[in-house]
């Protein structure tokens, strides 16, 4: 049941991490470059520099969503005394040589 009543916390924090990472790509790209960052429609676009824009703003935005949507369940968590997700990661199997 938590994990249905946590869907709208987590869309919204979804939503908003989108946005605040987008805002801190910008101000990152904006050291890097005195241009907008490539985008991969731009006819005239060094594949290097679109490589490294769009690389480093996945992990931008894989940062801040992985940070919001942890802290929303830890929220959630405290308001509802219910954990939305898995209490631990699962172990990996190892591979027989």
């Amino acid at each position: 049941m938590a994990k249905v009543l946590f869907i709208p916390v987590s869309v919204i924090g979804g939503l908003l991490a989108g946005l605040v990472g987008k805002k801190v790509f910008e101000q990152v790209w904006t050291m890097i470059d005195d241009e907008e960052p490539p985008e991969p429609e731009h006819r005239e676009t060094n594949w290097p520099k679109l490589l490294i824009a769009m690389a480093l703003e996945g992990a931008i935005f894989r940062a801040i969503k992985a940070v919001a949507d942890h802290g929303a369940r830890v929220g959630f968590y405290r308001a509802t005394g219910a954990w939305p997700g898995e209490e631990r990661p699962e172990p990996q199997e190892q591979a027989q040589a």
